[in-house]
């Protein structure tokens, strides 16, 4: 019995101790600190860990594109050096919290992760201004939120969990609320200089106008009743 105690204290130990170990080795940040650290550091290591679709549409300067979800991740992770420090984002921090987790345990002695990803660095007005319009521009959707005298406009993404789980109820809502209120979809990825304007930092974002003022917004997953509740 006794060995049996020993044993558990001794595993118990060295789990606890691997978990600080990590905790210290990976660092989640903000976007200031993550700015800082990735302008302070000589041939920064930067890895984009989301699809070469998402890293074609746009990216931060001198990033790379390792995509967490491929086949090859752990092969081209192994070709960065391990002894300096390796910064890594995705859209909204999902994804490159498990890269982050995997770098640690290939051996990455120092490792940034950015906090809400790439969402909150062009939110906080870190990405390059461009001149082309990705889906609904501003006029577009100035004249979509006055459209109906109560409108709610669901920023979403074909990835991010949260929106899978309430699309279905919103689909309903869609269909039986008709006669209450407009509920328009757009992919936050496919609708990028709309998002950017306005300075979304995370999804599923829902937001209610009423006479094309907006009264309410919930940024993050939101239940079936509660949502009902604003509707």
């Amino acid at each position: 019995m006794k060995s049996k105690i020993y044993s558990f204290i001794v595993i118990s130990f060295l789990f606890f101790s691997c978990q600080g170990q990590q905790s210290k080795t990976v660092q989640t940040v903000d976007v200031k600190t993550f700015a800082e650290k990735l302008k302070a550091t000589d041939n920064a290591q930067l890895l984009d860990v989301r699809t070469p679709e998402e890293f074609s549409g746009e990216h931060i300067e001198n990033a790379t594109n390792v995509n967490w979800n491929g086949t090859d991740f752990i092969a081209k992770a192994e070709k960065y050096d391990k002894s300096k420090p390796i910064f890594v984002y995705c859209k909204v921090g999902g994804r490159s919290s498990q890269a982050a987790s995997k770098l640690a345990e290939l051996g990455f002695k120092e490792i940034y992760n950015l906090d809400g990803g790439i969402m909150k660095w062009n939110a906080a007005g870190n990405n390059k201004p461009s001149d082309k319009i990705i889906g609904i521009c501003d006029q577009e959707y100035g004249g979509l939120i006055k459209s109906s005298d109560r409108v709610m406009v669901d920023f979403n993404a074909k990835w991010c969990a949260p929106c899978k789980k309430m699309n279905p109820y919103i689909l309903k809502f869609q269909t039986e609320m008709a006669d209450k209120i407009k509920i328009v979809q757009l992919d936050a990825d496919e609708n990028k200089t709309i998002v950017d304007q306005l300075k979304l930092d995370g999804l599923p974002v829902l937001i209610i106008y009423e006479k094309g003022k907006e009264v309410w917004r919930n940024v993050g997953y939101i239940s079936e009743e509660d949502l009902k509740k604003q509707l």
